[in-house]
């Protein structure tokens, strides 16, 4: 018990952040693009009761966190509102929206790398450990919740850059699938196969960050 409290610890902030700047980007994005739905309803925000849903956001988390011991994560915050159609060029500029929160989320592991590059330089302090392990956390959640958002499954945002990118016939087909799309997800995630494709992907990323900031 007092490992996992200690987990959700120090995971907590990153999760929010990753989850809260990821959504708002998505709706600065689309608002920039002509729609304003999401502003209007007041998810342009860092406040993160906003975006937070109850079960994706904190309950399955949470049990993944104690089931897995933070080797497997897994959630999501209520989605921005965005309507393409009001977008001056929905087609293309659904790619800048989508891309939006998975750009948001490479920008926080970036931060949470020179994060750790700084806490690791300075003079060791009672901080120093929980700070590590929380730039360390930040780094892996915001690794996989834009690896996770990118896989070409609509309506995760991959799909919907995928929609943008191929041409209108193929795109119209391919967008059929988003009804189904949460299904196939809870599917792959079940069966095994979500933590099979996104374990590689995830673990090629930390390798270019850790080299990169020279961690």
């Amino acid at each position: 018990m007092e490992n996992l409290i200690q987990t959700l610890a120090i995971y907590a902030i990153p999760v929010i952040f990753a989850i809260t700047v990821h959504e708002a980007a998505h709706g600065y994005v689309a608002r920039y693009c002509g729609d304003p739905t999401a502003w209007q309803l007041g998810r342009i925000t860092l406040n993160p009761v906003k975006h937070i849903d109850p079960v994706g956001t904190l309950l399955v988390p949470a049990l993944l966190l104690f089931f897995t011991k933070g080797a497997f994560l897994f959630g999501w915050a209520k989605p921005v509102p965005v309507d393409f159609g009001r977008l001056r060029k929905p087609k293309q500029d659904m790619l800048w929206v989508a891309a939006a929160g998975p750009g948001a989320n490479l920008a926080m592991a970036f931060a949470w790398a020179l994060a750790l590059k700084l806490t690791l330089a300075l003079p060791e302090n009672a901080y120093s450990l929980p700070l590590a392990e929380m730039a360390r956390a930040g780094i892996t959640v915001n690794a996989v919740l834009m690896l996770l958002n990118l896989l070409p499954i609509p309506p995760l945002d991959g799909g919907r850059i995928a929609v943008s990118l191929l041409p209108t016939p193929l795109a119209l087909a391919f967008a059929r699938i988003e009804p189904y799309g949460f299904v196939i997800l809870l599917a792959l995630m079940f069966l095994g196969g979500l933590e099979l494709i996104l374990t590689p992907l995830v673990r090629t990323f930390l390798f270019f960050v850790k080299n990169l900031f020279g961690l």
